[in-house]
């Protein structure tokens, strides 16, 4: 948890964002046949988009923090 607060909140929403953007391409590109859909990618694809969330919000939660004091 200490390294999560050392992290500049920018790098984290930028993290995040890449993190939902992939959670979006994926199932996409299953959608229109390019890659072929699995449980494993469809879980992943799940996952990251959820992690990259959590990270966005966070890394929003702590720049606002960060900007008050």
């Amino acid at each position: 948890m200490d390294r999560l607060r050392n992290m500049d909140p920018r790098k984290m929403i930028a993290m995040g964002f890449v993190m939902v953007l992939i959670g979006w391409v994926l199932p996409l590109l299953m959608v229109i046949k390019v890659i072929e859909a699995g449980f494993f990618l469809s879980f992943f694809s799940y996952t990251v988009s959820l992690m990259g969330l959590f990270f966005g919000i966070i890394g929003a939660a702590f720049y606002v923090r960060n900007r008050k004091h």
